[in-house]
């Protein structure tokens, strides 16, 4: 008889639920982390008072009220609600998602029906410039986009921010990646349509913690390093790290981008008055500023701590000795990751699961959800 039911390989989302369901149902767990802390990407560090987002900003936002009542069970979660704002390249300010607000400031219009005709009258000349070059359908993420929404919010809030994220040209990226755009013609900042939506009370690091009760864990412990070992000690695996690692790269190495983090403490209490504020010129390196404490801090309640944090987010590609965040869903990478996949398909006693192990990107509602449905 093994030592444990379930060797739990990474400590974020995905791996933490499963460790509780898993306690709940009896069975012996251990949990290990190559970083030295748990969490994962929604890991927090405390700054001045703050609880500061490590690996980038974490909104928990689900229209599903079993997982919502789950996760408050935990730590009870605050109101915050997600209002980007952003920076466009002549630097005017303009509300995210694209609804009204953001339709009188780009061209003055005050009615549903006056924005709406604005947007179809550049979407209708944009689909008849297509036709008459003899194509049908939208071959590039640029032309998808302004098929979409028109050319002006194109221009101003879209392109310059895509390019920076995905690292190439609107012209050079498969159309797939924007299937639909969000577009309100109310007057209607809150970025997510889901009926829940907030961050845990003390940070994600109090929601972690609550997961991993009672469940052993050994952080700065990486699997690869002493895998012989860590296989002969569980009767099962559940990994939730990069599926081509865990095959030694077999058929050659799955794509990612991530994320650079410039984290600094400045001397005022309220340095731009709102959590996220994305920067869509081109020529602004960096992708978008978090202020950390607008999360969990509301109205005069910033002024409560007389500094705050900020990071700035620069996108850029993976390479090793970086942290893996988004996959690359090309056609290259969605066939070499089938391969993957049919391997895993064949191993009864290993469940992958979580972003890097189904190379997927994932909101952490759904991630939650799927730890909680998994077979035992």
């Amino acid at each position: 008889m093994k030592l444990y039911d379930y060797l739990i390989v990474g400590s974020g989302l995905f791996g933490a639920t499963f460790a509780w369901r898993a306690r709940q149902a009896g069975k012996r767990c251990l949990v290990i982390d190559k970083r030295p802390h748990t969490g994962g990407n929604v890991y927090c560090e405390n700054i001045e008072g703050i609880n500061v987002h490590k690996y980038g900003a974490h909104i928990f936002h689900t229209s599903n009220k079993e997982i919502w009542d789950f996760v408050n069970s935990l730590v009870p979660f605050n109101r915050y609600t997600n209002s980007p704002v952003a920076v466009a390249p002549d630097g005017r300010r303009y509300n995210l998602p694209f609804n009204m607000n953001t339709f009188y400031r780009m061209w003055g219009v005050a009615t549903p029906d006056e924005a709406r005709a604005k947007i179809e009258e550049q979407r209708a000349a944009f689909l008849a410039d297509l036709r008459r070059q003899g194509v049908s359908e939208p071959r590039n993420l640029e032309e998808q986009a302004i098929s979409l929404i028109g050319r002006d919010i194109y221009e101003l809030l879209i392109k310059g921010y895509t390019e920076k994220q995905w690292g190439r040209p609107c012209s050079e990226l498969p159309a797939f990646i924007i299937k639909r755009l969000p577009v309100r013609f109310v007057y209607d900042n809150n970025y997510f349509n889901d009926a829940y939506q907030g961050i845990p009370i003390g940070g994600y690091n109090v929601l972690i913690e609550r997961l991993l009760d009672g469940v052993e864990v050994k952080t700065g412990t990486d699997f690869f390093a002493g895998r012989t070992h860590w296989e002969s000690v569980a009767e099962k695996i559940v990994f939730t790290g990069k599926i081509d690692e865990y095959y030694d790269y077999r058929f050659g190495r799955l794509e990612y981008r991530t994320v650079r983090f410039e984290t600094e403490t400045l001397d005022t209490p309220n340095w731009q008055g709102n959590a996220v504020v994305n920067y869509t010129s081109r020529e602004v390196p960096y992708t978008r500023i978090i202020e950390h404490k607008h999360f969990e801090m509301f109205g005069d309640d910033v002024y409560k701590t007389p500094k705050t944090v900020i990071s700035r987010e620069y996108s850029t590609e993976w390479r090793d000795g970086m942290e893996p965040f988004y996959p690359v869903n090309d056609a290259r990478n969605t066939a070499l990751y089938e391969q993957y996949r049919a391997l895993a398909a064949q191993e009864p006693n290993v469940i992958f699961g979580g972003r890097l192990a189904e190379y997927k990107y994932y909101d952490m509602a759904p991630v939650i959800e799927l730890a909680l449905t998994q077979q035992l």
